[in-house]
């Protein structure tokens, strides 16, 4: 029988439950808005659409970027360089002494333009080929003639070249130095063997010759060990940092040393081998597919292709946030004193193009971010 004291007990216990139910799915109604604040920070940190401009449209496969006084440059794998200024875009064909190669990843990729290049006209340029049925890189110099660029003088060839993995990134250092990335052409062995251009960082005057304080006697080798870097930039101290493409995930940014075994294909990640150096940063188990990267005030901002996003990395912190995420995949970046010049690489086949891709958009970076 249900007397009055059992039924107040009822009642209270009842009360309790309800009571607590309620606190239950508020907990975890908070619990999930925290989980979720990362994206909202990330969201936060993404320029807002009147913080960009499109200065040029319908770019075919771009490359990298390059700006000299008022003029951009950029590279296509198609064979072409378009300059783009105040508005106007103009694209030329390069002449070059061997066609360009049809493999993945191949074609016209990194250009380098030397603090005289106004005088001479005269810039370097990383492309493709096929000899004999197999496939090299070169670096060579190209001069901008009035309707076109033509090839006038080879610096490095036979840089192995393969299914994929062509690197192709050039950059000239603090130091005047020209600074090339090369992939291992899908022949990993090849990354670890001092005697092979492949799978390298290397470094040359600009005059074509060995610099006499690089690591190993008479070698353009710089860094050795690497999968397939294409990004390069360099600190305020002018330490050079690299991004490159992991194997399944695990992309990685090394702070690059002269003469140091980055450790492709032995180790990645946070894997360790004595002699060998591990990654500053890595994307673990997730894909960014990095590119190109510039540094802007203490802060460096990459490509991410696969990863399609502008990412930003502090080197003092260690950190890495996602910038911008509405654009698809972005193949380079370039920075100035107030913000970043990048390139979208949605027409090369692995994107979702839209009508006027692919883009060449101007981020103007808040002040309140800039050192971040």
């Amino acid at each position: 029988m249900l007397t009055i004291r059992n039924f107040i007990f009822f009642l209270i216990v009842l009360v309790v439950m309800v009571f607590l139910t309620g606190c239950t799915e508020d907990e975890s109604d908070f619990a999930d808005q925290k989980n979720q604040q990362p994206e909202k920070e990330k969201e936060n940190v993404t320029t807002s659409s009147d913080q960009r401009r499109v200065l040029a449209t319908n770019l075919q496969e771009p490359w990298e970027i390059e700006v000299v006084d008022d003029r951009i440059y950029i590279s296509e794998r198609t064979g072409h360089i378009v300059t783009v200024k105040e508005g106007k875009v103009q694209r030329k064909r390069v002449e070059f002494a061997a066609d360009l190669s049809q493999q993945s990843e191949a074609g016209l990729l990194g250009l380098a333009f030397p603090e005289d290049f106004s005088s001479t006209q005269t810039a370097f340029a990383y492309y493709s080929y096929e000899k004999s049925g197999a496939y090299f890189q070169r670096v060579v110099k190209i001069e901008e003639k009035e309707s076109n660029w033509i090839e006038t003088e080879r610096m490095i060839d036979e840089i192995p070249g393969g299914e994929y993995h062509q690197g192709g990134r050039l950059e000239i250092g603090p130091d005047n130095r020209l600074y090339i990335t090369t992939g291992d052409a899908t022949n990993p062995e090849l990354a670890q063997s001092k005697n092979s251009l492949a799978g390298k960082i290397l470094r040359m005057e600009l005059n074509g010759t060995v610099p006499e304080d690089n690591p190993f006697g008479n070698s353009y080798v710089y860094s050795y060990g690497h999968r397939n870097p294409q990004g390069l930039a360099w600190d305020v101290e002018g330490q050079l940092y690299a991004t490159e493409h992991g194997s399944d995930a695990h992309d990685e940014i090394n702070h690059i040393k002269a003469g140091n075994n980055y450790g492709w294909p032995i180790i990645q990640g946070d894997e360790a081998q004595d002699g060998m150096e591990q990654p500053i940063v890595h994307s673990n188990e997730q894909t960014w597919a990095p590119s190109g990267m510039a540094n802007l005030h203490g802060n460096f901002y990459f490509a991410s292709l696969r990863g399609e996003a502008l990412r930003q990395f502090n080197p003092m912190t260690g950190s890495e946030v996602e910038v911008i995420s509405d654009i698809g995949r972005i193949r380079d970046v370039f920075a100035d004193q107030h913000g970043l010049y990048v390139i979208t690489n949605n027409t090369d086949g692995r994107g979702s193009p839209s009508q006027e891709d692919d883009k060449l958009i101007y981020i103007t970076i808040p002040e309140n971010q800039l050192h971040q």
